[in-house]
């Protein structure tokens, strides 16, 4: 195996697998994205100009397979004898759970915003970066961030605080 591809996979994969697990809003279908990902990021490593960091390539692939995978109608269930317990509200630290929270809120929105607000706000891409990797315009990403945002603050209690700073307060912005 290619010593650089390998580096870059330990160096970055934990990164990429996240946005994946914010991308599907589902840990097992964010590893098997991320797994066909990075299968296809091998067989061009070697093209790859790789003195620049291969994160903006890699990101473009995990959009537009998972983009791929959910035109197809690609869906799995995971059947399970038993229904799996659900943590009580005091089971977990407030920011585990606020973290779920918000991931569930990110689930139950449509796949083009869930795609726009994670790209925008947790890869901290620009618009124009995120409306390329979409295959839409600038504005089209910035009506889905709005009604994304929109719709997380509806999802997600008033009384939960995601974003806090000293000056700032705290809230969902």
């Amino acid at each position: 195996m290619d010593a650089d591809f390998a580096d870059f996979v330990r160096r970055r994969g934990d990164h990429h697998l996240r946005t994946a697990v914010l991308l599907t809003g589902d840990w097992h279908t964010a590893e098997d994205l991320v797994q066909s990902c990075l299968g296809k990021l091998y067989q061009v490593w070697q093209r790859l100009d790789t003195s620049s960091e291969p994160d903006a390539y890699l990101r473009r692939i995990l959009v537009n397979t998972y983009r791929s995978w959910w035109r197809a109608r690609w869906r799995r269930e995971i059947p399970r004898a038993e229904l799996p317990e659900l943590p009580g509200p005091g089971d977990l630290g407030d920011a585990r759970a606020v973290a779920e929270d918000v991931r569930n809120a990110l689930a139950k929105l449509p796949v083009r915003q869930r795609t726009a607000l994670v790209l925008r706000f947790f890869a901290d891409l620009p618009e124009a970066e995120v409306a390329d990797l979409m295959g839409c315009s600038a504005g089209t990403v910035k009506s889905h961030t709005h009604r994304g945002l929109q719709a997380m603050r509806r999802l997600i209690s008033p009384e939960t605080v995601v974003n806090r700073t000293e000056e700032e307060g705290s809230g969902i912005r």
